[in-house]
């Protein structure tokens, strides 16, 4: 038989076919099954083992199809028929390199965060007020995408203007793939318009930061008790505006790093220290991430980078209607559907190109 993958590939390919056989048998086992956790777990695997194994079950039953088409070719001596068998390999032989190329891409590590819920924070960076307008112009985007994506989101704290922006404001979102599919929005967005209070029409350009950061569990990291300083005070709304008159506000200060969070969201108390300290856990998970990872800290350092106007990931261009993603070359025109929401063609075409990139290192690794 014509070996069109490679003996790699296919071996790799082969195990975990095997693998999913096996964590299928042991789904139906009757201790697994009475088991919560140990059942949620082999669940777990199987989903993420699943689009390469459907992809490659695609192949072999293509590749079987070439075979015996082969084989008519060798043996057949009718005219038409060797014409319709050849027409018909030829395009058995473009699935088959369409689907070679997936199960490449399919097979390169995967991130280990790819599966995390997030916590995504928005600040303002340089513009003043038109900055703050802007954080609320994307936090709208991001919770009317993650309701397209079927995710859940929930406001964590948020510090607001008294024109209706946010100095700054997280939240967190929660479903399937989320980090996987917003990571990369991590970054410097700049936005281009004539703000509401320009008597001579002059645009103006602003910029606010964004994290995307993969939440922890407690179990996953724990934090010392005695490393944190826990202060409670009244919530306050824009202005100073008392919200209420109980200390339900949180402030968690983290002593070795200095990482302050607040949370005044919420009414309860409670509420707002359990919020706090999943974005306290989210953050120290991060540095630490990143001590362990320089080359992660030098990429997600130049992401976020300071706010400075010069800097930028995505541009928002108002009187041009636009939406240009620097970073591989994307321009949409049609600003109001993506601030709308819309924002898959971009996470999409992000993912492509991150796993083009590592799907290119890959090959040099092994070449």
């Amino acid at each position: 038989m014509k070996e069109r993958l490679n003996p790699n590939l296919r071996r790799k390919a082969e195990n975990i076919l095997k693998h999913s056989e096996t964590l299928q048998q042991r789904a139906m086992r009757e201790d697994i099954m009475l088991d919560p956790s140990r059942y949620r777990d082999v669940a777990k695997e199987l989903k993420q083992h699943e689009p390469l194994v459907k992809t490659y079950q695609k192949y072999q039953k293509l590749e079987a199809a070439a075979s015996e088409t082969e084989k008519l070719l060798n043996t057949e001596t009718d005219p038409e028929i060797v014409q319709m068998a050849e027409m018909e390999l030829v395009s058995v032989e473009e699935q088959l390199e369409t689907l070679g190329k997936d199960l490449e891409i399919l097979m390169l590590p995967r991130d280990p965060m790819d599966d995390k819920n997030i916590i995504v924070e928005l600040r303002a960076g340089a513009g003043g007020e038109e900055a703050a307008l802007f954080v609320s112009d994307l936090y709208r985007m991001y919770i009317r995408f993650a309701e397209r994506e079927g995710w859940k989101h929930e406001l964590l704290s948020a510090t607001e203007t008294g024109i209706g922006g946010y100095r700054d404001l997280s939240f967190s979102i929660e479903g399937e793939l989320v980090f996987s599919r917003m990571k990369f929005e991590s970054g410097v967005h700049r936005v281009q318009r004539v703000p509401a209070t320009e008597a001579s029409g002059r645009i103006h350009t602003s910029t606010i930061t964004v994290a995307v950061l993969p939440e922890i569990e407690e179990v996953d990291f724990e934090i010392n008790p005695n490393d944190v300083r826990i202060d409670t005070f009244c919530s306050s709304g824009p202005g100073g505006q008392s919200v209420n008159t109980t200390y339900s506000a949180v402030r968690l200060t983290h002593i070795p790093t200095g990482m302050v969070v607040s949370c005044q969201d919420g009414k309860s108390q409670i509420k707002n220290k359990e919020k706090a300290f999943k974005v306290l856990r989210a953050r120290l998970a991060e540095a630490e991430r990143n001590k362990q990872a320089q080359a992660y800290a030098a990429q997600r350092q130049s992401q976020v980078g300071s706010g400075d106007r010069s800097e930028k990931i995505r541009t928002y261009n108002f009187p041009q209607g636009r939406v240009s993603e620097h970073r591989i070359g994307l321009t949409i025109h049609n600003l109001p559907d993506v601030l709308d929401g819309n924002i898959g063609m971009i996470v999409d075409s992000l993912l492509a190109a991150d796993q083009q990139a590592r799907l290119e290192e890959s090959l040099k690794e092994t070449s």
